[in-house]
């Protein structure tokens, strides 16, 4: 299961450069289903891995001018200090027994993985649908400050709750309320997971007892993944790479949500 894991890694790492998000929503599943890591320490570790992973590859993207600085500070504020909010203070605070229904107890690491399994059905259907995204790059950018800040503030508190990046709601976002071509909002969207993220991830230090043999294998071999999907990315179709992730992430937020609750 181990060796899948490490291959896993690798996807994780491909998923970010190619689409700028997507790789995220794998980690915890790979950290716990195959590497066996507790749900909640899960969390945790996926913060660390796609926020070191997402820095990296953004170095390219920056190079090409594929980030916007501006739209990441404005996005990046509310998103780092909800996400290290949560992870400071929420995370630590809920119970590990949450409540029973019967005989089923609904513990804390069942909450985060049912949270972490319906944001997978939900950005399995964002990369699905296809989207004309033309009409929306048109025109001079105009910043929606309010919806920008209400949605980093939002893409924050589910990274902390849930670790994954939010690529999938954040490109989104940048698309329509910064008016930002696509190239340019997958890029600022690796600088912007990478910040939340990182900065979320301390949130937890003192608090976890960390494996860093593991962290720094899986972490690794996502990085090395990113540049295969950078460099992917200049000879396949994004749209259809992401259609065809999309499925596959919803199957995975599917399969998590049965086991959870009828084969744990």
């Amino acid at each position: 299961m181990e060796i899948i894991g490490y291959l896993a890694s690798l996807v994780i790492g491909i998923s970010l450069g190619l689409i700028g998000g997507g790789g995220s929503i794998l980690t915890v599943p790979v950290l716990v289903y195959l590497f066996g890591v507790d749900p909640v320490l899960a969390t945790a570790y996926s913060l660390f891995i796609v926020g070191s992973t997402s820095l990296v590859g953004a170095f390219p993207k920056y190079k090409n001018g594929e980030i916007n600085v501006k739209t990441a500070i404005i996005f990046g504020i509310p998103s780092i200090a909800a996400v290290y909010a949560t992870r400071a203070f929420i995370v630590p605070a809920i119970p590990a027994e949450l409540f029973t229904i019967g005989s089923f107890v609904v513990t804390k690491a069942l909450m985060m993985m049912m949270i972490f399994a319906v944001l997978m059905v939900f950005a399995s259907v964002s990369m699905i649908r296809s989207k004309n995204d033309k009409k929306e790059e048109e025109g001079p950018q105009v910043f929606n400050y309010p919806m920008i800040l209400l949605e980093g503030a939002i893409v924050g508190l589910l990274t902390g709750l849930v670790g994954a990046g939010g690529g999938f709601l954040i490109i989104p976002a940048l698309v329509l309320f910064s008016k930002l071509p696509m190239k340019q909002a997958i890029g600022t969207s690796l600088i912007i997971i990478a910040a939340k993220s990182l900065i979320g991830f301390t949130g937890d230090l003192g608090k976890q007892t960390m494996d860093w043999t593991l962290l720094a294998s899986v972490t690794s071999l996502a990085i090395i993944g990113i540049f295969f999907g950078n460099a992917l990315g200049k000879k396949v179709s994004p749209d259809s790479l992401k259609k065809g992730f999309g499925w596959f992430v919803l199957v995975m937020g599917i399969y998590i949500i049965v086991k959870e609750i009828f084969f744990k």
